[in-house]
């Protein structure tokens, strides 16, 4: 058995080593483990000592999926030798449970035992998490491999900015930009895709988080990065001067117009205008805005001379512009063009993996040789978050002020949450109840977090998209796509038409003259696809034959194309001429299909 110990006042040495090692986890292969520093490994159990729930850090350090987990006693995973065999796991189970239902932290060393290969030495820490009333509700534990690289690691200072792989940190606007989370990374997928076109952008989301920066992301990875940025907050501004500052006015245009002025978006030609609050917008200005964005030119306040830009709309609301559109307050054809792409930025309580890295991202930044304990990880995880980015940046911030000593730990940090009621919220990440309702409740989130969106609610649970369907026959679970607002992107029907799907596949060319050759296709869409590996494309000018099998499928997919345009190393682009109407809506089929892959949804 592990000598345990409860052992609030740790050395500052040892948490400061903990608290480097919190970062490691094992990457998985052949030979001895390695470790190197991605996000902390946490999982929780319920009283009984069965797995609830762990984080994607966990999964990958063991190599279990969390659907394999759930319901497993956690300690046939834990020895207190190498020998994993060797121990009766019920002691083990006890004893931990034992010493964590005291108010202090469990510390222990043991041994985890991953699927597959050699066990290995973890620091194991439990923290008991309870309600309200003060009743215990479950145990959240953390695990720390123990191996001579984490001692290393633990002795060297980390840089300010750095973040562990596995977490994502992009630089916007001298900004790191911590991505953690699963639904983070496919959302950025749709901002990635978003900034190589031209077209305007809405941005929704609630306050906090963080819809600026996705906006900059956008500009910064467009082709017109090295052209203006400029953005103007909508709210921020006199409902009088909102015209003039966008449009620009001439000298004389009105009581105090000294002199003519140019508006932002003569500022902004060639480049991105960012219109944030873009709700706040008086009727008679959003007639106005909406000129503009069909290409119509427009007037400075008391001007006579027209004036043309070119200037891409990114915009941004915390609003129901829908809801706005219904009580009249906001121009429906506004809406719509301005909603050619949307994207919903989540807030901080769908994306709980991101606000462990966050909150530590955060104190680097103010308090290098600072950690928070795992009970106050606990709290992090358990606070509702209605502030999002910005709260958590603030409340981290006061935190690493005021904490004396090297450690954030559960009362202080409890405390600095004032305004919320200290009961600990359910989420996908710690549901609170018994094992079936625990799968349920699972079960329920995947089909949130994914709209309704089965195969892929499935790819997240672990499990086969029959074992979901049975599931939710099991539970009675009606979940319909669309029912959630958890969609992360909007396509509008118009931009449905150009979306372009990455491929790799074979692909016959044939031209007028009976000239055939095989090349490779790079991107496909309903209208047309991209080619590469034709060596002297104005001989294929002119009606094509096109023919290759449609990706994932066995469908021979044939048309009439066109030569449309010649780039770099032999790229060429064709537009589909003639198509069977049946074909093409195997086309279409599949396009709506690999769109929905990404995470977009089509408005109603």
């Amino acid at each position: 058995m592990p000598t345990p110990h409860a052992n609030p006042k740790q050395s500052s040495e040892q948490r400061g080593e903990q608290k480097e090692a919190l970062t490691t986890s094992r990457i998985k292969g052949g030979g001895p483990a390695v470790f190197t520093q991605p996000q902390m490994a946490i999982f929780s159990t319920d009283l009984r000592g069965e797995f609830r729930a762990c984080n994607a850090a966990f999964s990958e350090l063991l190599g279990y999926s969390p659907q394999e987990l759930l319901g497993r006693d956690f300690s046939t995973l834990f020895a207190a030798t190498a020998k994993i065999n060797g121990d009766d796991p019920s002691l083990l189970r006890r004893a931990i449970l034992t010493v964590a239902s005291v108010p202090e932290d469990y510390h222990c060393r043991l041994f985890a035992q991953p699927k597959s290969g050699a066990s290995f030495a973890v620091q194991f820490s439990a923290t008991l998490l309870r309600d309200s009333a003060s009743r215990p509700m479950a145990v959240i534990a953390v695990v720390v491999p123990q191996t001579q690289t984490a001692i290393a690691v633990s002795n060297a200072a980390f840089p300010a900015t750095s973040v562990a792989p596995g977490v994502i940190s992009r630089k916007v606007d001298d900004t790191h930009f911590i991505l953690a989370s699963p639904v983070m990374h496919k959302f950025m997928g749709l901002v990635d895709r978003v900034a190589g076109h031209t077209e305007t952008v809405l941005i929704t989301g609630e306050t906090g988080t963080g819809k600026e920066l996705i906006a900059r992301t956008v500009h910064e990875s467009s082709h017109r990065r090295g052209r203006p940025w400029v953005d103007i907050n909508c709210a921020a501004l006199p409902e009088n001067l909102v015209e003039s500052e966008l449009f620009g006015y001439e000298k004389g245009a009105f009581s105090g117009a000294d002199a003519s002025k140019p508006g932002l978006f003569e500022l902004a030609d060639k480049g991105t205008l960012f219109l944030d609050e873009i709700g706040e917008l008086q009727l008679q200005t959003q007639v106005k805005l909406l000129r503009v964005l069909d290409g119509q030119p427009f007037y400075r306040l008391g001007g006579h001379r027209k004036i043309h830009v070119d200037v891409r709309i990114v915009a941004a609301t915390n609003q129901n512009l829908e809801a706005m559109v219904k009580e009249g307050r906001f121009r429906e054809d506004l809406f719509h063009r301005l909603g050619q792409f949307q994207l919903r930025v989540p807030p901080l309580r769908e994306r709980p993996e991101d606000i462990v890295a966050l909150a530590e991202h955060f104190l680097q930044l103010k308090a290098p040789r600072k950690n928070f304990s795992s009970q106050a990880v606990s709290a992090l995880l358990s606070h509702g978050w209605p502030g999002n980015i910005r709260e958590l940046r603030n409340l981290v911030a006061r935190m690493a002020m005021e904490s004396s000593g090297s450690e954030i730990d559960f009362s202080s940090l409890s405390a600095a949450l004032t305004g919320e009621p200290a009961a600990r919220r359910q989420t996908a990440s710690m549901p609170v109840s018994n094992l079936d309702s625990m799968e349920e409740q699972m079960i329920i989130k995947a089909l949130e977090r994914t709209g309704g969106q089965r195969t892929l609610a499935a790819e997240q649970l672990g499990i086969s998209r029959r074992t979901l369907s049975r599931k939710l026959k099991e539970y009675n679970i009606n979940f319909a796509p669309g029912e959630s607002t958890a969609s992360l992107g909007f396509i509008s029907n118009e931009q449905q038409k150009f979306f372009r799907a990455r491929v790799q596949t074979a692909v016959t060319i044939r031209n007028s003259h009976g000239e055939e050759v095989r090349v490779q296709g790079v991107n496909l869409s309903t209208g047309g696809m991209g080619l590469d590996g034709i060596k002297e494309p104005l001989r294929f000018a002119g009606l094509l034959d096109v023919s290759f099998l449609l990706p994932e499928s066995e469908i021979l997919f044939q048309a009439k194309a066109r030569l449309m345009w010649i780039g770099d190393e032999g790229r060429v682009g064709i537009r589909f001429a003639v198509i069977e109407p049946a074909l093409f809506e195997e086309l279409q089929h599949w396009t709506n299909r690999k769109m929905k892959d990404e995470g977009w949804e089509f408005p109603t």
